[in-house]
């Protein structure tokens, strides 16, 4: 949920049945805003807080990696 203004471009968020603004999720679960090519984040500098909690190399970040099969950071 993005709960504080950090500009992230409109193309990039939904809202939910309650109103509330998400990242949002493209049909296969994917985030829009993650480049496919190169697992980078398209809008780094206005990423939403929850993203900024996530630390890239942490052990979810890692965990979350192997699940999704992407072996490369």
């Amino acid at each position: 949920m993005i709960v504080t203004d950090t500009g992230v471009p409109d193309v990039h968020v939904a809202v939910d049945e309650w109103g509330a603004e998400t990242m949002l999720r493209l049909d296969d679960g994917w985030c829009s805003a993650i480049d496919r090519e190169t697992f980078l984040c398209t809008i780094y500098e206005n990423r939403p807080l929850i993203c900024r909690e996530f630390e890239m190399g942490s052990y979810e970040c890692i965990s979350e990696r192997k699940e999704q099969g992407v072996t490369s950071c």
